[in-house]
């Protein structure tokens, strides 16, 4: 099978790699680029933990082709945190304990941060809503939600 050429834009830097057309930008961020933030948890985008954004928008990485990144920016959790310095989101997962085997964390995190950018004052019931897609199977979601709740907080204090 030939293998196809894309360059897109991965936190911010530009990339280019070679994939097949069925490989999917799960299997390309973390073999061909060694992004290995996303996991696979389910393959079918039932649990969210590939989540990432393209040009914005949140996906479920293991639902995309990596030939359809071809121009596209995308954000992955290794670009969450500036340098040493954490992002306010993990910085208040860390405090609130939210998260244990870390399975889902990255995607969640890029899910919180995908609402905060969308609405940075969410209800409760929003951010339990926009994070329903990510399935936790070791904290329950009640520290999670604090977390992003208290992010939240903290982001339009610093805004």
């Amino acid at each position: 099978m030939a293998k196809h050429h894309v360059s897109a834009t991965v936190n911010n830097d530009p990339v280019e790699f070679l994939c097949e057309t069925d490989q999917t930008l799960l299997d390309c961020l973390r073999d061909e680029l060694n992004l290995t933030g996303a996991k696979e948890g389910c393959s079918s985008g039932d649990c969210g933990a590939c989540s990432v954004t393209i040009n914005g928008r949140l996906v479920c990485s293991c639902l995309v082709l990596g030939v359809e990144a071809n121009g596209m920016k995308i954000e992955t959790i290794e670009g969450m945190a500036q340098g040493d310095k954490l992002h306010p989101l993990q910085q208040k997962f860390l405090e609130h304990a939210a998260l244990q085997c870390g399975i889902c964390t990255p995607g969640v995190l890029i899910a919180a941060k995908a609402l905060l950018a969308k609405n940075p004052n969410p209800t409760e019931t929003e951010t339990r809503y926009w994070l329903a897609g990510n399935l936790c199977r070791c904290t329950g979601y009640d520290k999670i939600i604090r977390a992003v709740m208290d992010a939240a907080s903290e982001m339009r204090k610093g805004a």
